[in-house]
């Protein structure tokens, strides 16, 4: 069975994923609403914040943290080392398909391969909840929560939606084609108008109080 799916993004009121100055604080302070067992995010993620890591803290890995999946199917992520030891995942595991490139031979990094010219995604959430994962939360872009929102792998979606009208993309609803029927579980404010949405996509919304993955 695979575990439960979670896409968290933060956006502007049109939808625009960049272009803002996104409230960290707060978007992580809500991410641990699920105590993921994995983090689920893209190469292109990854490669966009490459400079940060390179120059940030890096205390070793977290034992009780989540384990970091990054799916990148070409190989472009080469810092894996490093995002390891930012003091946030327990582990780091790359997820590849068997047309990625060739790895470095003496690779340490954990590597799960699945699909032939892309990876398989489906086939990925079944292993991690073979290997005991429960909750996945998706942080990446566009492109990947799209190709889950396609396939009809994610169970959950949230929005936190910034006070600012972008008017350019790129949008985080253009990478996917699949209509969405959602339910609504929980809306919240904060202040300076931050808005926090929270959707369950086809199975309904939760039972009043109930939160997944945590105790909220």
């Amino acid at each position: 069975m695979r575990p439960h799916v979670v896409a968290q993004l933060a956006v502007s009121i049109d939808g625009a994923t960049t272009g803002f100055e996104a409230d960290q604080a707060r978007f992580y302070a809500m991410a641990t609403l699920w105590q993921e067992d994995v983090t689920l995010v893209g190469a292109d993620t990854i490669l966009a914040q490459d400079s940060a890591v390179r120059t940030a803290p890096k205390p070793g890995p977290r034992p009780d943290g989540p384990l970091l999946a990054v799916v990148d199917s070409r190989h472009r992520v080469h810092n894996l080392d490093a995002l390891r030891e930012l003091g946030y995942w327990s582990d780091v595991l790359a997820l590849y398909c068997d047309q990625t490139p060739a790895r470095a031979p003496d690779s340490t990094t954990k590597e799960l391969v699945t699909g032939y010219d892309r990876i398989d995604l489906a086939e990925t959430l079944t292993l991690l909840g073979r290997q005991g994962a429960k909750v996945v939360r998706v942080d990446s872009g566009g492109t990947l929560i799209g190709a889950l929102l396609d396939q009809e792998l994610i169970d959950e979606l949230a929005l936190l939606i910034h006070p600012v009208v972008v008017g350019h993309g790129p949008y985080w609803h253009d990478f996917f084609t699949t209509p969405l029927d959602l339910s609504l579980a929980n809306a919240e404010t904060f202040h300076p108008g931050l808005t926090w949405l929270r959707y369950c996509i086809a199975g309904g919304p939760l039972e009043e109080g109930e939160t997944v993955g945590g105790d909220g």
